[in-house]
């Protein structure tokens, strides 16, 4: 059974889909015990960083959050859902993150030739090996939509990165944790293998 959490922060019916798609057992749910007794989880999310924290926090969730990835279970962020998990946003000053990865999330800087949100297809450079990346080739292309992007502080955690302003760290993964400032579930055949990868973990 895969969770996807449901906190009012938009994007899930897609990543539903998408996980229906690939035959998996799939519930959409904000309940603490149905959480934790998944054998994977996803935190998906599209919105403004302050107010989803503060959902989190509002619900319990982020306590939920933290104990799963304690507890070793597979774990995916998408989008809103990967800068939620770390430590700082400039979107929200003075309100923390999940912590549980090491870095900040960033404005993107103004380019004259260049829109903000960054919407659209972009490639990735692949790094350091990582799992949901097995059998996607070099400048794969995915679909982002975003303002803000992640810095880690440690860059070997960085499985993919691309470039668009500046250098964006693309993707992560920790142990157990895994995230997407793209999202998998609008990337057409190259984020169904990426989601299937997660579901295979």
């Amino acid at each position: 059974m895969i969770a996807i959490i449901d906190y009012d922060a938009g994007n899930i019916k897609s990543v539903e889909k998408a996980l229906l798609h690939l035959g998996q057992e799939v519930v959409v749910t904000g309940d603490r015990d149905a959480i934790l007794s998944a054998d994977k989880v996803i935190l998906p999310g599209v919105g403004a960083f302050g107010d989803a924290m503060a959902m989190l926090e509002k619900t319990g969730l982020d306590d939920v959050i933290r104990k799963t990835v304690e507890r070793g279970v597979p774990f995916l962020g998408i989008c809103l859902g990967l800068q939620l998990l770390f430590e700082r946003s400039e979107e929200a000053p003075g309100v923390p993150g999940l912590g549980i990865l090491k870095g900040e999330i960033l404005r993107i800087p103004e380019k004259p030739d260049r829109k903000i949100p960054h919407m659209g297809w972009n490639s990735l450079h692949l790094e350091h090996d990582g799992r949901l990346f097995r059998g996607i080739p070099e400048n794969a292309y995915v679909y982002f939509v975003h303002s803000y992007y992640l810095k880690a502080a440690d860059e070997r955690i960085v499985k993919a990165s691309t470039e668009y302003c500046t250098h964006i760290h693309a993707a992560v993964e920790q142990e157990n944790v895994f995230a997407c400032q793209f999202h998998p579930e609008k990337s057409s055949d190259v984020g169904l293998c990426i989601l299937k990868n997660f579901v295979e973990l």
